[in-house]
């Protein structure tokens, strides 16, 4: 089986990811982060590295996406290929900092490779207000987002609702602004117990 975590910058995928994982004895597969190559060059002059960090995000995801294929064992994911493609780069692509021959090269390769990807079993998105995320942004202090301007953000959170509002597969909707689950145990529970009734039917 394999889960997918949704949602935008600072909503909380890490934390529920590894959490879910704990829980459940489910196998964690985190974004690439901390040891991507462009990120810090990205945030710095998004229009000059966009091109550069998608195409990064898109090899890993899709190596990804090909080991959970090959998995016996649930695998859940934080943050998958469709989010990097239907929310990040269009939203790079609307707001200018891809060049329409740079999306369109993107997308031939995308639309490629879709055709070996499955959707997840079940999607888990975290939906955020800007105020909660930049407060969660700014709690873990990555120097390298801090200068993420607040209409980044919102062409994100439009982009995700709009994803969201088209996925094909199992979705569950998680709004997260008066949730506090690592630290609230019964705010975890609440998600869990949605969880079990979605995959197991026990409620």
């Amino acid at each position: 089986m394999h889960i997918g975590i949704a949602g935008n910058i600072g909503s909380g995928k890490t934390t529920l990811t590894r959490m879910l994982a704990q829980h459940y004895g489910w196998t964690p597969k985190y974004e690439s982060v901390t040891y991507n190559p462009y990120l810090e060059d990205y945030y710095s002059d998004i229009p000059r590295w966009s091109f550069n960090l998608e195409i990064y995000f898109l090899t890993q995801r899709l190596k990804d996406v090909m080991n959970i294929s090959k998995c016996k064992e649930t695998i859940i994911q934080d943050r998958t290929i469709f989010e990097g493609v239907h929310v990040f780069v269009a939203n790079n692509y609307d707001q200018g900092n891809l060049t329409k021959r740079d999306y369109e090269a993107y997308m031939d390769l995308f639309n490629v490779v879709m055709s070996s990807v499955k959707l997840p079993d079940l999607l888990i998105y975290l939906r955020c207000s800007i105020p909660h995320l930049v407060s969660q942004i700014q709690k873990r202090g990555r120097d390298y987002e801090q200068t993420m301007s607040l209409d980044y953000l919102r062409g994100l959170n439009d982009r995700y609702e709009k994803f969201i509002s088209e996925y094909k597969g199992e979705v569950l909707i998680i709004d997260t602004d008066n949730m506090d689950f690592e630290n609230r145990p019964e705010d975890f529970a609440a998600i869990t117990d949605r969880i079990d009734a979605r995959l197991f039917g026990l409620f």
